[in-house]
Formats: C-alpha cells, structure tokens, sequence
C-alpha cells in the first residue's frame, strides 16, 4: 500500500519514498533488481537462482516464486523507511 509504479531506466518500478524494485522480461528470463543489500539478505532463499551483485534471475520455465517476491519487496520497504529515520532531524 502507497507504492507507486513508474518506469526506472526504461523498465517497470515499484517506489515507496525511494525506488524499491524494477523488474524486466528477457528471452529466458524475468530480471528483478531489488538492489545488492536485498540480495544479499535472501542469499540463502535465492541459491537456486542466478544471482549477481543487486540483480535476480527467475527463468520463464519454472513459476515464480511470488511469496519470495513479496518478503524480498517488504524487505526493500522496511529499508526505505530505515533510510528515511537516519535523515530526519529534530
């Protein structure tokens, strides 16, 4: 809820205060760039995927792991508002 979609670099964003996820189709694969701190939070949950330093990849032939999806995205929110109390002053 209050997430905002746009397009980031030519591909589907979700933001909330800040960008959270973008995410774009490929031949094999659907990219989701939830940024390097989320991959590395999941890295065990994500070791059955191709995975690079801020980047996800799922394969067009098995389903996608939706309940992964959204715990990785909840993630990326409470980070954003973690973010957000460290500039706040007074």
């Amino acid at each position: 809820p209050g997430a905002t979609e746009s397009l980031k670099w030519s591909m589907p964003a979700y933001s909330y205060r800040r960008i959270l996820v973008t995410f774009a189709g490929f031949k094999h694969h659907i990219g989701f760039y939830p940024t390097p701190s989320a991959v590395k939070a999941f890295a065990k949950q994500l070791s059955g995927f191709k995975t690079a330093e801020g980047s996800i990849q799922f394969p067009l032939d098995n389903p996608l792991p939706l309940d992964l999806i959204r715990k990785i995205t909840a993630f990326r929110v409470r980070e954003s508002v973690e973010e957000d109390k460290k500039w706040k002053t007074g």
